[in-house]
């Protein structure tokens, strides 16, 4: 299964590097495929990340930890990652908007771009270590997390993209390829403690939702809810009716 799991690494990384040359994402109205896209990324996340918080949650109170006193503590760190990407959408955007006003330059400063990256290079890891260690096993289970993570890391790439713009496609892109190939390779030599990544998996459900729903939701977009729908329920079906 490791041969899989590393093969996949690759076409996930390869899809950060590749992103850039869709050029039919970007268009306003918003591409239909990235609503798609992002429909199908959170249809995973309801149907198969969000159940198993609920088991993450039995773990935590078996398990004496440091957040072992906090009650329903596996939603709050899923409910921790979606505030703490949402913080850090606001960042990039504020800094963005007071760069164009000191110098012209429609973009984030440095700072802003060099904390949005390394918390999606986290993100991306962690992603590319559940390539190996999940709660699903097969490769049919496999795969299905490969096209969700490989359609939610389009969308991310075009919402960074259109952030930092010439930066990221520099810099951002690649070092976000790598951190899959990281995660992978981590996910290769060891393996974390079980609660541990209950907490990591906790988190990445968060961040999840909140960077698809921060793609979608704003009125500039004009996203499709339609394709938006298609993907989720679409996706939502063909995993209750081949898992």
């Amino acid at each position: 299964m490791q041969i899989y799991a590393f093969v996949f690494a690759i076409l996930l990384a390869i899809t950060h590097i590749l992103a850039k040359n869709m050029r039919f994402i970007r268009i306003i109205p918003r591409s239909r495929f990235l609503s798609v896209g992002g429909g199908v990324s959170v249809g995973y996340v309801f149907i198969h990340i969000l159940p198993e918080l609920k088991e993450h949650q039995e773990l935590f109170d078996e398990t004496d930890i440091m957040l072992s006193y906090l009650e329903h503590h596996a939603y709050l760190l899923a409910m921790l990652g979606l505030v703490i990407f949402y913080a850090l959408e606001r960042v990039a955007k504020e800094s963005q908007k007071k760069n164009q006003q000191d110098t012209g330059n429609n973009k984030p400063k440095k700072g802003a771009f060099w904390l949005h990256i390394s918390s999606f290079f986290f993100y991306n890891g962690l992603i590319g270590y559940l390539l190996i260690h999940r709660d699903s096993e097969g490769l049919l289970n496999l795969v299905l997390y490969v096209i969700a993570m490989g359609l939610h890391f389009i969308v991310v790439d075009y919402g960074l993209r259109t952030h930092h713009k010439d930066t990221y496609n520099r810099i951002g892109r690649w070092l976000l390829a790598l951190a899959v190939l990281i995660g992978w390779g981590v996910g290769v030599i060891t393996e974390i403690p079980e609660s541990s990544l209950a907490l990591l998996f906790a988190f990445l459900s968060g961040g999840i939702i909140l960077n698809v729903l921060k793609e979608e939701l704003p009125e500039d977009r004009e996203s499709n809810i339609w394709a938006f729908s298609l993907g989720a329920f679409g996706y939502v079906a063909l995993l209750l009716i081949i898992v």
